[in-house]
């Protein structure tokens, strides 16, 4: 544990010495709480009225009605729940944005300055590498996304007065997406640009090939946006035990795909 922690300690004083690092870390969670939170005050302005009322019960799909909304709720509520709920998805990207960012320098940057040959000739095993770097880049990501949605839920609290409308905004299905989802999310995206960091030898070329891990996350922002699903606990369930079995396969990839031999001998 002593040799991941000074890994750990090791990589934080590297990387936030970066301010796009800094930047991606601190402003990106203020972002997209403030989002879901201007949705909600707004459609609670226009949910005010009485005319709009009527638009929404007639208008809002039945099915959405019943995976989103529990019963005693009114049209105008449903209505700001199936806003906010479209723009929450928007919170993982939290988990995936911030780890790309510091676990795409991690390898690739040592390379770059000659100070990776040097760590991978002391008796460090490739698991405590990896470990400390990984750790390195989930910790912040974490941190970020569980403070970002604990923000959003203060928010919601000032906001909204309708005790049922509250616990609707803040349902299992979000505190499973956030609180579970989000750290599988955080090292499926780690793992991926490790993997990435030690086979390119451009910074530059390594983050931007690790953001491809955000296409999915947009891809089920834009799915729900057009209805093709809704995102119910059900669903945020099955989601999580995908990702964990996912998570597992990409850690004994990444363990195999991290040669150090190769790095040590080979790369220029």
């Amino acid at each position: 544990m002593n040799k991941i922690k000074i890994i750990l300690c090791k990589e934080w004083a590297e990387v936030f010495k970066h301010r796009m690092v800094l930047f991606t870390v601190v402003f990106l969670p203020l972002m997209m709480t403030a989002l879901p939170l201007g949705i909600l005050w707004g459609t609670g302005e226009v949910g005010s009225t009485d005319s709009l009322e009527g638009t929404i019960d007639s208008e809002m799909p039945e099915p959405l009605v019943a995976a989103m909304c529990p019963e005693g709720l009114s049209g105008a509520d449903c209505f700001q729940v199936f806003m906010v709920s479209q723009f929450m998805m928007l919170f993982m990207l939290v988990p995936v944005a911030i780890p790309v960012t510091i676990a795409a320098y991690s390898i690739v940057g040592e390379k770059t300055t000659r100070s990776l040959e040097p760590l991978l000739a002391t008796p460090i095993t490739t698991l405590e590498l990896l470990a400390g770097k990984c750790l390195a880049a989930v910790i912040p990501a974490v941190l970020a996304t569980f403070g970002a949605f604990g923000l959003f839920a203060l928010g919601s609290r000032l906001i909204v007065a309708n005790p049922m409308l509250l616990t609707a905004l803040l349902d299992a299905r979000w505190l499973i997406a956030i609180f579970v989802v989000g750290p599988l999310l955080a090292i499926m995206a780690v793992t991926f640009s490790l993997m990435v960091s030690s086979r390119v030898s451009d910074p530059r070329v390594a983050e931007q090939v690790s953001m491809v891990i955000i296409v999915p996350v947009l891809g089920g922002f834009f799915g729900q946006m057009a209805g093709l699903f809704v995102l119910d606990r059900t669903l945020v369930t099955w989601v999580a035990v995908v990702m964990l079995a996912l998570d597992l396969g990409l850690l004994f990839l990444a363990g195999r795909v991290f040669q150090r031999e190769t790095i040590l001998t080979r790369w220029k």
